[in-house]
C-alpha cells in the first residue's frame, strides 16, 4: 500500500483533521501523519507536547477504526533549504503529500512530490485556533473534536494549561 504524507501541528487534532485522514484512507493510502513544530509546548499557540498529540490522533483513529497509518514526531529545523530532506530522513517513502500550505507545497514540489490540495471541512470552525480560544473563553470546544481527544485534553488538565497561559 502506498503511503501519503499529512503535516500539520495539531494543536490539538480536531475534527478536521479527523475528516482528511478519512478522505486519505478513503483514497487507498496509508497515511504517515507528520507531528510538526514537535519541540514545542506549553504556549498559547502550541500548548500540547508531541507525546500528547500523539496520543490525541492515535486514539481518535483507533475509535473510529482506522489502522493503515504511522504517526512521526518533526521537529523544526528553520531551514527550508533542507527541510524535505529533513522529513523524508524521518519518515518511511511516501507516494504523494496532502497540503494546503503554500510553502509545503512549494517545498515538496520541488523535490519532485506529487503534491494534492486537502479539502478543507468547516475551516471557520474546525481549526486548532478556534477550539483553543473556545477553551480559552468557557465556550463548547468540545463538539470541534473527537472524543478521544476531549478524554486526553481531560486526563492532561488541557484546559487548565491553556487558560494560565493566558493569565
Amino acid at each position: 500500500m502506498e503511503r501519503a504524507l499529512l503535516i500539520g501541528r495539531y494543536q490539538p487534532f480536531h475534527n478536521g483533521h479527523l475528516k482528511a485522514v478519512q478522505e486519505i484512507v478513503g483514497e487507498g493510502f496509508s497515511v504517515v501523519i507528520a507531528v510538526g513544530s514537535a519541540q514545542l509546548s506549553h504556549t498559547l499557540e502550541n500548548p500540547f507536547t508531541a507525546g500528547e498529540r500523539h496520543l490525541m490522533i492515535a486514539n481518535a483513529l483507533e475509535d473510529e477504526g482506522i489502522q493503515n497509518y504511522e504517526i512521526i514526531p518533526i521537529i523544526d529545523i528553520n531551514r527550508y533549504a533542507i527541510w524535505v530532506a529533513h522529513v523524508e530522513s524521518l519518515v518511511p517513502p511516501i507516494k504523494v503529500v496532502f497540503s494546503n500550505n503554500p510553502l509545503t507545497t512549494r517545498l515538496f514540489s520541488e523535490k519532485k512530490y506529487e503534491v494534492r490540495a486537502q479539502q478543507l471541512y468547516d475551516r471557520d470552525i474546525y481549526s486548532g485556533t478556534v477550539v483553543r480560544q473556545r477553551i480559552i473563553s468557557g465556550e463548547n470546544w468540545q463538539e470541534l473534536v473527537p472524543d478521544a481527544v476531549v478524554k486526553v485534553i481531560d486526563d492532561i488538565d488541557g484546559v487548565k494549561r491553556i487558560t494560565e497561559l493566558v493569565e
